[in-house]
Protein backbone atom coordinates (compact mmCIF):
# COMPACT_ATOMS: atom_id res chain seq x y z
CA UNK A 1 0.00 0.00 0.00
CA UNK A 2 1.43 3.31 -1.18
CA UNK A 3 1.68 5.97 1.23
CA UNK A 4 0.13 8.99 0.87
CA UNK A 5 2.36 11.64 -1.49
CA UNK A 6 4.27 14.61 0.51
CA UNK A 7 3.99 18.20 -0.14
CA UNK A 8 6.14 19.20 -3.56
CA UNK A 9 8.78 21.54 -1.61
CA UNK A 10 9.93 18.21 0.98
CA UNK A 11 9.07 15.60 -1.91
CA UNK A 12 12.19 17.43 -4.23
CA UNK A 13 14.60 17.23 -0.64
CA UNK A 14 17.23 15.37 0.12
CA UNK A 15 16.33 12.96 3.00
CA UNK A 16 19.54 13.88 4.90
CA UNK A 17 19.97 15.62 8.17
CA UNK A 18 22.18 18.29 8.53
CA UNK A 19 24.26 16.57 11.10
CA UNK A 20 24.63 12.54 12.20
CA UNK A 21 24.71 13.14 15.74
CA UNK A 22 28.02 11.42 17.86
CA UNK A 23 24.95 8.79 19.47
CA UNK A 24 24.19 7.27 15.82
CA UNK A 25 28.04 7.23 15.58
CA UNK A 26 28.38 5.12 18.87
CA UNK A 27 25.86 2.72 18.17
CA UNK A 28 27.60 2.03 14.76
CA UNK A 29 30.49 1.73 16.51
CA UNK A 30 29.30 -0.20 18.90
CA UNK A 31 30.80 1.70 22.10
CA UNK A 32 30.83 5.06 23.45
CA UNK A 33 33.32 7.48 22.54
CA UNK A 34 36.24 8.29 25.31
CA UNK A 35 36.60 12.15 24.29
CA UNK A 36 33.46 13.98 22.88
CA UNK A 37 35.15 16.80 21.15
CA UNK A 38 33.06 17.01 17.93
CA UNK A 39 29.56 18.69 18.47
CA UNK A 40 30.96 22.10 20.71
CA UNK A 41 29.01 20.98 23.74
CA UNK A 42 30.30 22.49 27.12
CA UNK A 43 31.80 19.67 28.70
CA UNK A 44 32.77 21.63 31.55
CA UNK A 45 28.52 21.53 32.67
CA UNK A 46 25.48 23.98 34.00
CA UNK A 47 25.70 25.69 36.83
CA UNK A 48 24.84 24.03 40.42
CA UNK A 49 22.39 26.44 40.31
CA UNK A 50 20.93 24.91 36.86
CA UNK A 51 21.30 21.54 37.77
CA UNK A 52 19.46 22.02 41.15
CA UNK A 53 16.53 23.89 39.65
CA UNK A 54 16.00 21.31 37.11
CA UNK A 55 15.56 18.38 39.78
CA UNK A 56 13.25 20.79 41.44
CA UNK A 57 11.46 21.40 38.72
CA UNK A 58 11.59 17.43 37.72
CA UNK A 59 8.53 16.70 39.71
CA UNK A 60 6.69 19.29 38.07
CA UNK A 61 7.14 17.61 34.61
CA UNK A 62 2.85 16.95 34.61
CA UNK A 63 2.81 20.76 33.52
CA UNK A 64 2.73 22.36 30.51
CA UNK A 65 6.05 24.80 30.39
CA UNK A 66 4.72 28.84 30.82
CA UNK A 67 3.74 29.26 27.11
CA UNK A 68 5.01 32.54 27.16
CA UNK A 69 8.51 32.23 29.24
CA UNK A 70 7.64 34.89 31.18
CA UNK A 71 9.53 34.73 34.00
CA UNK A 72 12.79 33.57 31.68
CA UNK A 73 12.13 37.11 29.38
CA UNK A 74 11.74 39.31 32.22
CA UNK A 75 15.08 38.13 33.82
CA UNK A 76 16.73 38.04 30.41
CA UNK A 77 15.53 41.49 29.37
CA UNK A 78 17.19 42.98 32.43
CA UNK A 79 20.38 40.93 32.18
CA UNK A 80 20.32 42.88 28.69
CA UNK A 81 18.82 46.15 29.22
CA UNK A 82 15.96 45.59 26.60
CA UNK A 83 12.32 45.13 26.63
CA UNK A 84 10.71 42.12 27.07
CA UNK A 85 8.81 42.23 23.89
CA UNK A 86 12.34 42.69 22.00
CA UNK A 87 12.56 39.10 23.10
CA UNK A 88 11.54 35.55 22.15
CA UNK A 89 12.27 32.21 23.59
CA UNK A 90 12.66 29.33 21.53
CA UNK A 91 13.65 25.33 21.39
CA UNK A 92 17.41 26.47 20.99
CA UNK A 93 19.01 28.81 17.92
CA UNK A 94 17.69 25.68 15.65
CA UNK A 95 14.64 26.05 16.74
CA UNK A 96 14.64 29.31 16.19
CA UNK A 97 15.92 29.70 12.92
CA UNK A 98 13.06 27.64 11.56
CA UNK A 99 10.48 30.04 12.89
CA UNK A 100 12.19 32.85 11.17
CA UNK A 101 12.62 31.66 7.80
CA UNK A 102 9.17 30.17 8.16
CA UNK A 103 7.69 33.84 8.82
CA UNK A 104 10.15 35.78 6.15
CA UNK A 105 10.86 33.35 3.30
CA UNK A 106 8.16 32.35 0.69
CA UNK A 107 9.15 30.01 -2.19
CA UNK A 108 11.78 31.73 -4.49
CA UNK A 109 12.62 34.17 -2.48
CA UNK A 110 16.62 34.71 -2.10
CA UNK A 111 18.54 33.99 0.63
CA UNK A 112 22.37 34.94 1.32
CA UNK A 113 24.58 33.18 3.32
CA UNK A 114 27.82 31.11 3.28
CA UNK A 115 29.48 28.48 1.56
CA UNK A 116 30.76 26.71 4.46
CA UNK A 117 28.78 28.47 7.35
CA UNK A 118 26.30 26.74 9.37
CA UNK A 119 24.43 23.86 7.31
CA UNK A 120 21.18 23.99 9.68
CA UNK A 121 20.23 27.38 7.98
CA UNK A 122 20.17 26.15 4.97
CA UNK A 123 18.24 23.19 5.97
CA UNK A 124 15.35 25.65 7.17
CA UNK A 125 15.34 27.51 3.77
CA UNK A 126 15.44 24.70 1.74
CA UNK A 127 12.28 23.05 3.72
CA UNK A 128 10.61 26.40 2.85
CA UNK A 129 11.58 26.78 -0.31
CA UNK A 130 13.98 29.61 -0.32
CA UNK A 131 16.82 30.12 -3.08
CA UNK A 132 19.82 29.71 -1.20
CA UNK A 133 22.99 32.37 -2.65
CA UNK A 134 26.75 31.57 -1.03
CA UNK A 135 29.58 33.49 -1.27
CA UNK A 136 33.11 32.31 -0.32
CA UNK A 137 34.63 32.93 3.12
CA UNK A 138 37.81 34.77 2.72
CA UNK A 139 40.69 34.33 4.74
CA UNK A 140 38.92 31.75 7.03
CA UNK A 141 36.27 33.96 8.04
CA UNK A 142 32.68 35.18 6.67
CA UNK A 143 32.80 38.13 4.22
CA UNK A 144 30.45 40.63 5.17
CA UNK A 145 30.90 42.71 2.39
CA UNK A 146 30.81 40.11 -0.22
CA UNK A 147 27.47 39.35 1.74
CA UNK A 148 25.76 42.43 1.43
CA UNK A 149 26.71 42.92 -2.10
CA UNK A 150 25.56 39.24 -3.11
CA UNK A 151 22.48 40.40 -1.17
CA UNK A 152 22.24 43.51 -3.83
CA UNK A 153 22.29 40.89 -6.69
CA UNK A 154 19.87 38.61 -6.09
CA UNK A 155 17.38 40.96 -3.85
CA UNK A 156 17.79 38.93 -0.92
CA UNK A 157 15.14 38.84 1.90
CA UNK A 158 17.27 37.60 4.65
CA UNK A 159 20.81 37.31 5.00
CA UNK A 160 22.46 35.17 7.28
CA UNK A 161 26.29 35.82 8.97
CA UNK A 162 27.24 34.21 12.38
CA UNK A 163 29.72 36.37 14.58
CA UNK A 164 31.47 34.24 16.32
CA UNK A 165 31.56 32.01 13.31
CA UNK A 166 31.44 28.63 13.41
CA UNK A 167 33.65 26.16 11.75
CA UNK A 168 36.44 28.07 11.81
CA UNK A 169 36.14 30.47 15.26
CA UNK A 170 37.08 33.54 13.53
CA UNK A 171 34.71 37.19 14.54
CA UNK A 172 34.88 40.65 13.05
CA UNK A 173 34.71 43.46 14.94
CA UNK A 174 31.16 44.67 16.03
CA UNK A 175 31.69 48.19 13.80
CA UNK A 176 32.24 46.18 11.56
CA UNK A 177 28.88 44.14 11.79
CA UNK A 178 27.00 47.47 12.34
CA UNK A 179 28.05 49.06 8.58
CA UNK A 180 26.75 46.02 7.42
CA UNK A 181 23.07 47.06 8.12
CA UNK A 182 23.51 50.51 6.81
CA UNK A 183 24.24 48.92 3.36
CA UNK A 184 21.71 46.08 3.56
CA UNK A 185 19.15 45.94 0.73
CA UNK A 186 15.60 47.48 1.04
CA UNK A 187 12.95 44.68 2.94
CA UNK A 188 16.40 42.55 3.85
CA UNK A 189 16.80 40.99 7.37
CA UNK A 190 20.24 40.34 8.70
CA UNK A 191 20.04 37.57 10.54
CA UNK A 192 23.01 37.70 13.36
CA UNK A 193 24.26 34.32 14.66
CA UNK A 194 25.47 35.72 18.22
CA UNK A 195 25.48 31.04 19.76
CA UNK A 196 28.80 32.32 20.91
CA UNK A 197 29.12 35.41 21.97
CA UNK A 198 29.66 34.84 25.60
CA UNK A 199 32.97 33.72 24.47
CA UNK A 200 34.03 36.62 21.96
CA UNK A 201 35.97 39.70 23.04
CA UNK A 202 34.20 42.81 24.05
CA UNK A 203 34.97 44.85 20.85
CA UNK A 204 33.54 42.01 18.61
CA UNK A 205 29.96 42.35 20.23
CA UNK A 206 28.14 45.06 17.69
CA UNK A 207 26.27 48.11 19.60
CA UNK A 208 23.08 47.95 17.55
CA UNK A 209 20.09 49.00 19.30
CA UNK A 210 17.83 46.08 20.30
CA UNK A 211 14.45 47.27 18.00
CA UNK A 212 16.64 48.35 14.78
CA UNK A 213 13.99 46.41 12.61
CA UNK A 214 16.99 45.70 10.12
CA UNK A 215 18.52 42.57 12.32
CA UNK A 216 17.63 39.85 14.41
CA UNK A 217 20.18 38.45 16.92
CA UNK A 218 20.00 34.96 17.99
CA UNK A 219 21.83 33.67 21.20
CA UNK A 220 21.48 30.19 23.17
CA UNK A 221 22.22 28.61 26.34
CA UNK A 222 23.69 25.29 24.57
CA UNK A 223 27.24 26.82 24.80
CA UNK A 224 28.62 29.20 27.59
CA UNK A 225 25.67 27.87 29.89
CA UNK A 226 26.05 24.56 29.25
CA UNK A 227 22.37 23.59 28.63
CA UNK A 228 22.34 22.03 25.12
CA UNK A 229 20.49 19.13 25.44
CA UNK A 230 17.40 21.24 26.84
CA UNK A 231 17.50 23.04 23.76
CA UNK A 232 16.40 26.35 24.78
CA UNK A 233 17.77 30.03 23.14
CA UNK A 234 16.26 32.99 22.21
CA UNK A 235 16.11 36.21 19.71
CA UNK A 236 16.58 39.97 20.06
CA UNK A 237 14.77 42.09 17.67
CA UNK A 238 12.27 44.67 17.12
CA UNK A 239 9.00 44.35 18.72
CA UNK A 240 7.15 43.68 15.63
CA UNK A 241 9.24 41.09 14.43
CA UNK A 242 9.09 39.50 17.65
CA UNK A 243 5.66 39.59 17.67
CA UNK A 244 5.28 38.06 14.26
CA UNK A 245 6.44 34.72 15.90
CA UNK A 246 3.32 34.49 18.16
CA UNK A 247 1.43 33.56 15.18
CA UNK A 248 3.65 30.53 14.08
CA UNK A 249 5.94 28.73 17.29
CA UNK A 250 4.45 26.02 19.05
CA UNK A 251 3.43 28.20 22.16
CA UNK A 252 4.54 24.86 24.56
CA UNK A 253 7.61 24.08 22.79
CA UNK A 254 9.95 25.04 25.44
CA UNK A 255 9.72 23.07 28.16
CA UNK A 256 9.35 23.87 31.86
CA UNK A 257 12.83 22.11 32.71
CA UNK A 258 14.61 24.01 30.74
CA UNK A 259 12.79 27.51 31.66
CA UNK A 260 13.99 26.99 35.11
CA UNK A 261 17.62 25.68 34.48
CA UNK A 262 17.91 28.63 31.81
CA UNK A 263 16.57 31.18 34.79
CA UNK A 264 19.12 29.72 37.11
CA UNK A 265 21.81 29.29 34.54
CA UNK A 266 21.82 33.12 33.97
CA UNK A 267 21.21 33.89 37.71
CA UNK A 268 24.94 31.98 38.55
CA UNK A 269 27.31 34.86 36.23
CA UNK A 270 30.04 33.61 38.46
CA UNK A 271 29.77 29.51 36.80
CA UNK A 272 29.73 31.82 33.54
CA UNK A 273 33.20 33.39 34.22
CA UNK A 274 34.72 30.06 35.46
CA UNK A 275 33.33 28.52 32.21
CA UNK A 276 34.87 30.85 30.18
CA UNK A 277 38.08 31.06 32.00
CA UNK A 278 37.68 26.74 31.58
CA UNK A 279 37.57 27.37 27.96
CA UNK A 280 40.07 29.57 27.05
CA UNK A 281 42.45 27.32 28.80
CA UNK A 282 41.55 24.12 26.74
CA UNK A 283 41.88 26.54 23.32
CA UNK A 284 45.57 26.99 24.92
CA UNK A 285 45.35 23.67 25.26
CA UNK A 286 44.36 22.40 21.93
CA UNK A 287 46.69 24.77 20.47
CA UNK A 288 49.37 23.16 21.87
CA UNK A 289 49.01 19.01 21.13
CA UNK A 290 48.21 20.98 17.36
CA UNK A 291 51.34 22.29 16.93
CA UNK A 292 52.93 19.18 17.94
CA UNK A 293 51.03 17.20 15.26
CA UNK A 294 52.62 19.61 13.14
CA UNK A 295 49.47 21.66 12.45
CA UNK A 296 48.61 25.12 12.90
CA UNK A 297 45.60 26.46 15.30
CA UNK A 298 43.51 28.86 13.70
CA UNK A 299 42.38 31.96 16.59
CA UNK A 300 39.27 31.08 18.21
CA UNK A 301 36.36 32.99 19.92
CA UNK A 302 34.42 29.98 20.42
CA UNK A 303 34.80 26.90 22.40
CA UNK A 304 36.65 25.47 19.58
CA UNK A 305 38.98 25.53 17.78
CA UNK A 306 40.04 24.71 14.00
CA UNK A 307 43.00 23.39 13.03
CA UNK A 308 44.87 23.70 10.00
CA UNK A 309 46.51 20.31 8.61
CA UNK A 310 48.65 21.53 5.96
CA UNK A 311 47.03 19.48 3.95
CA UNK A 312 43.40 19.02 2.02
CA UNK A 313 40.28 17.33 2.76
CA UNK A 314 40.79 13.80 2.09
CA UNK A 315 43.68 14.31 4.67
CA UNK A 316 41.08 15.89 6.98
CA UNK A 317 38.50 13.63 7.12
CA UNK A 318 40.94 10.57 7.28
CA UNK A 319 42.03 12.06 10.44
CA UNK A 320 38.25 12.16 11.50
CA UNK A 321 37.88 9.24 10.47
CA UNK A 322 40.97 7.95 12.24
CA UNK A 323 40.06 9.47 15.75
CA UNK A 324 36.74 8.33 15.35
CA UNK A 325 38.25 4.64 15.58
CA UNK A 326 40.46 5.83 18.39
CA UNK A 327 36.95 6.46 20.34
CA UNK A 328 37.30 10.25 19.95
CA UNK A 329 34.17 12.38 18.38
CA UNK A 330 35.45 15.39 16.26
CA UNK A 331 33.96 17.52 13.19
CA UNK A 332 35.41 19.40 10.24
CA UNK A 333 34.71 21.92 7.98
CA UNK A 334 32.44 20.65 4.84
CA UNK A 335 33.64 22.88 2.11
CA UNK A 336 36.86 23.17 0.16
CA UNK A 337 38.77 25.16 1.20
CA UNK A 338 37.86 25.02 4.75
CA UNK A 339 37.79 21.08 5.10
CA UNK A 340 41.67 21.21 4.63
CA UNK A 341 40.91 21.85 8.32
CA UNK A 342 39.63 19.46 11.50
CA UNK A 343 37.42 21.11 14.59
CA UNK A 344 38.07 20.26 17.96
CA UNK A 345 35.71 21.31 20.93
CA UNK A 346 37.23 22.71 23.91
CA UNK A 347 37.09 20.02 26.67
CA UNK A 348 38.25 19.11 30.38
CA UNK A 349 41.80 17.79 30.28
CA UNK A 350 40.84 14.75 30.73
CA UNK A 351 39.24 14.29 27.13
CA UNK A 352 42.16 16.09 25.98
CA UNK A 353 44.35 13.90 27.03
CA UNK A 354 42.69 11.11 25.12
CA UNK A 355 42.94 13.36 22.05
CA UNK A 356 46.77 13.93 22.80
CA UNK A 357 47.46 10.22 22.72
CA UNK A 358 45.32 9.59 19.90
CA UNK A 359 46.10 11.88 17.05
CA UNK A 360 50.15 11.16 16.99
CA UNK A 361 48.45 7.37 16.33
CA UNK A 362 46.46 8.59 14.20
CA UNK A 363 48.52 10.56 11.73
CA UNK A 364 51.53 7.76 12.11
CA UNK A 365 48.90 5.33 10.18
CA UNK A 366 48.11 7.85 7.58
Amino acid sequence: MKIPSFAPIPAGLPATVPFTGPETLQRRRGRDFAARLGANENGFGPSPMAVAAMADEAALAWQYGDSSSHTLRYALADHLDVAPENLVIGEGVDGLLGLLVRLMISPGDAVVTSDGAYPTFNYHVAGFGGLLHKVPYRDDAEDPQALVRRAHQVGARLVYLANPDNPMGSWHPGHVIQAMLDDLPPNCLLLLDEAYVEFAPEDAVPQIAADDPRVIRMRTFSKAYGLAGLRIGYAIGHPDLIAGFERIRNHFGVNRIAQAAALAALQDQGWLADVIADVAAARDRIGIIARANGMTPLPSATNFVALDTGRDGDFARSIVAGLEDEGVFIRMPGVAPLDRCIRISCAPAAELDVLAEALPRVLARL
